[in-house]
């Protein structure tokens, strides 16, 4: 019988040891570190967006990717605000009382908060579709009563430039407008109110 020790062997059996259990320290870690990171819900949710608006010109609108949906921003014209009041009487919702569809501090006339700037979320409240910025006045194919909106091309449902729906068409209810609020004159958030709220 010998009393030398076989170092190598020794060696082997450490490193097969350390492996073996760090692999088994990584089977339990994954899981919980895992549990750690937020949930497909909340990242689905995304988080509020900012848009810069220093440039954006009186009928000029940009779009803003939010939550995996376009959000239309446009400054409208003092013309255009003031013909808003025009087509109540041809409006589903003109006073915007489904208070699902925009946060409290946008439910007025033009349903923003400030009155010059619009903040919508594009997509047509009937099936989905995109709807088309149309802000011309009286154009051949929308008639001599159109005075700017959105037209939705899918099944003609009809916008006006505070996104309340016509009545007589497909969509139910007006664009919706997202939570936002302005930081500074030409910084908007969306996604957020002032408050922090989503």
């Amino acid at each position: 019988m010998s009393n030398t020790v076989d170092t190598g062997k020794r060696r082997f059996l450490t490193a097969a040891a350390s492996v073996v259990g760090g692999a088994g320290a990584a089977a339990v870690a994954v899981p919980f570190v895992s549990s750690m990171l937020p949930s497909a819900k909340a990242r689905a949710a995304g988080a509020p967006v900012e848009a810069d608006i220093s440039k954006l010109e009186v009928g000029q609108r940009i779009t803003i990717e939010w939550r995996g949906k376009p959000v239309w921003v446009f400054r409208r014209s003092p013309e255009t605000i003031t013909a808003l009041d025009s087509q109540n009487d041809k409006l589903l919702d003109p006073n915007s009382d489904m208070t699902s569809q925009q946060p409290d501090y946008a439910k007025n006339k033009a349903r923003s908060i400030r009155d010059e700037v619009m903040v919508v979320v594009g997509i047509c409240t009937h099936l989905g579709c995109s709807p088309t910025y149309r802000p011309e006045l009286a154009p051949e194919d929308l008639g001599p009563d159109w005075k700017g909106g959105f037209f939705c091309p899918c099944h003609g449902s009809r916008f006006d430039l505070a996104g309340r729906v016509f009545q007589g068409v497909p969509a139910p209810s007006n664009l919706v407008v997202p939570p936002y609020y302005f930081q500074g004159d030409n910084r908007i958030i969306i996604g957020e109110d002032a408050q922090g709220a989503a």
